[in-house]
């Protein structure tokens, strides 16, 4: 892999992580299409950790706060996790965050350390079968398909505030599917999150929160097996390329798509997903 591919695939990476339109689905899509080769353990570490340091830079003030209420949050758990906050501004609501976060994580955690290599196996062979890129295409249309339904379902009168532990481990579930490629994980959050009746930005605000926890699992997977494999210098110049590209990207992509979604649906990701889907049905048949 050349350094001007890391750098457009680091670009891919922090645009789609985001986005609700699948960046697990468009890092498979995109080397199957121009035929590039992979660029190995290191790169895919750069990719997690570069979308990382992006929702850690954005969002350090609620990190930085959560942390500071991890024993409050220990102690009054049963407390916290039977009634909403009062608003975003209450003095427990950065503990009650943390703790919603923790229940969205652990289906996640679960599937990824029962499925993850299986999935990885199927998809991020050497060469990528046409069925693997058939199961993308699929998913990108029938999660298209379903935040549309999400979208005229959901009452979006909610905000992060009043959540509850169940709407937690729903939008959790959601991100369980995610590691299916093409599901995307944004999408299928904010998806389960509209139809809780989040409000669109403070569905994808919790969203990025949390997905923190398995990104940084992801991020920490993919450098372990990097140091175990070895970096040779042009992988560590991947790394960097790669991962500042995508951070860059990242950190403009949540900017932009919190006010966008103030005031905007997410139809437009509804119609992008659903025409790439038939777009990669088409180059299966034609290609």
């Amino acid at each position: 892999m050349e350094i001007w591919q890391a750098i457009v695939l680091g670009i891919v990476q922090g645009l789609t992580e985001f986005l609700p339109v699948s960046s697990s689905g468009h890092l498979v899509i995109f080397p199957w299409l121009f035929d590039w080769e992979s660029g190995g353990l290191a790169f895919d570490a750069a990719l997690h950790l570069g979308t990382l340091v992006a929702v850690i830079a954005y969002f350090s003030r609620d990190i930085l706060r959560m942390l500071a209420a991890i024993p409050y949050a220990l102690v009054n758990a049963r407390s916290l996790l039977s009634r909403s906050a009062e608003d975003d501004e209450h003095p427990q609501s950065e503990a009650r965050l943390g703790l919603l976060i923790v229940i969205a994580t652990i289906p996640g955690l679960v599937a990824g350390l029962l499925l993850e290599g299986p999935i990885d196996d199927f998809f991020h062979a050497d060469e990528v079968s046409d069925r693997a890129i058939a199961v993308v295409a699929t998913m990108l249309i029938v999660v298209g398909i379903v935040l549309w339904l999400a979208e005229r379902a959901g009452e979006r009168r909610m905000r992060i505030a009043g959540m509850r532990w169940p709407d937690a481990f729903t939008i959790g579930c959601a991100q369980a599917l995610a590691l299916i490629p093409g599901t995307s994980r944004s999408g299928a959050t904010i998806t389960a999150g509209l139809f809780r009746g989040l409000k669109r930005a403070d569905a994808a605000r919790f969203s990025f929160l949390a997905g923190m926890p398995l990104i940084l699992g992801a991020g920490l997977k993919s450098v372990y097996d990097a140091v175990q494999e070895g970096m040779s210098r042009q992988e560590l110049d991947l790394f960097l390329a790669g991962g500042i590209s995508a951070a860059i990207v990242g950190f403009l992509t949540i900017f932009g798509l919190l006010r966008f979604l103030q005031t905007n649906s997410t139809t437009v990701f509804v119609i992008y997903r659903i025409l790439f889907g038939l777009f990669l049905f088409a180059m299966i048949v034609f290609r």
